[in-house]
């Protein structure tokens, strides 16, 4: 019978016959937005998701759905071009299965991104914010279900999630660049709906500073296999339940783009300098 570890294995074996020995050291998950950071990836192997057994298909507008290996200044890296979400119907452990692969590729760190909304009111649109721990309000949990104990333990502690010295990291290395970013907390839903005044209260209230649609599963699965993990979000829009105005995908989209090359040029210096 198939298990995890044997399909997580058997789409990291497709995977290395295509890219030649190279060893990707790190996981870049790119959200909305953020997919033409992986065309700046040298020497690039490219695989479409649709060729990957055991992958979802992306099915959101400005996802890719392509695999990208290759290298980014010095590093080798493995970046997702579009990412998998509940809302889209597939299972928790559907969508957190390619950080599964990573791990079966050897990836050491994990850095995801995301676009959100914005509850802090000390936040702006267009801000970044380096994510130091988060609120699982998905009412799931990938790891539900029998525990394979060859990827993770039972009961994974979670308190350093977003490991600590890489958020310092990640601040100092934006600091450097002059870029200004913001820290707190990202609360995970499942969408697709955007929320309402009521639900943003409590959210703000019980200590998020942003929401968004993603990210919770995959740094739950990057944490129960041992993964360093950095997250950053773009701020899109403001989810202040007072002053809450109709939002669409479009104008998300939108942020994500203005923010971009800002967004870029962090994640890149992340890449040159972090130590694994």
């Amino acid at each position: 019978m198939a298990t995890l570890l044997s399909n997580m294995n058997e789409a990291a074996t497709l995977i290395q016959s295509k890219i030649e020995g190279k060893q990707p050291e790190i996981g870049l998950i790119l959200g909305s937005g953020l997919g033409e950071l992986a065309d700046e990836i040298e020497n690039a192997v490219q695989i479409d998701y649709s060729e990957i057994p055991h992958f979802p298909v992306s099915t959101v507008e400005g996802h890719a759905g392509k695999l990208v290996i290759g290298t980014l200044n010095g590093k080798t890296v493995l970046a997702m071009q579009g990412r998998f979400h509940y809302y889209e119907g597939y299972s928790m452990q559907d969508v957190t299965f390619p950080v599964r692969v990573m791990k079966g590729l050897g990836v050491k760190l994990v850095v995801v991104t995301n676009a959100c909304g914005g509850m802090n009111p000390e936040f702006s649109a267009g801000d970044l914010m380096i994510i130091n721990d988060h609120l699982n309000m998905t009412g799931a949990n990938p790891l539900i279900g029998p525990n394979e104990a060859e990827l993770g333990p039972r009961f994974p502690d979670m308190s350093t999630a977003y490991t600590p010295e890489l958020v310092q990291f990640t601040k100092e290395t934006a600091a450097s660049l002059g870029i200004n970013v913001q820290e707190g907390v990202y609360a995970g839903i499942t969408g697709p709906t955007y929320m309402t005044k009521a639900e943003l209260r409590m959210l703000r209230t019980v200590g998020g500073d942003a929401i968004g649609m993603s990210t919770v599963p995959e740094v739950i699965v990057a944490s129960h296999m041992g993964l360093k993990v950095i997250g950053i979000s773009c701020i899109t829009d403001m989810a202040i339940a007072d002053e809450l105005e109709p939002l669409t995908h479009e104008q998300v989209v939108a942020v994500a783009n203005r923010t971009k090359p800002k967004f870029i040029n962090l994640v890149k210096e992340i890449v040159k300098n972090v130590t694994l």
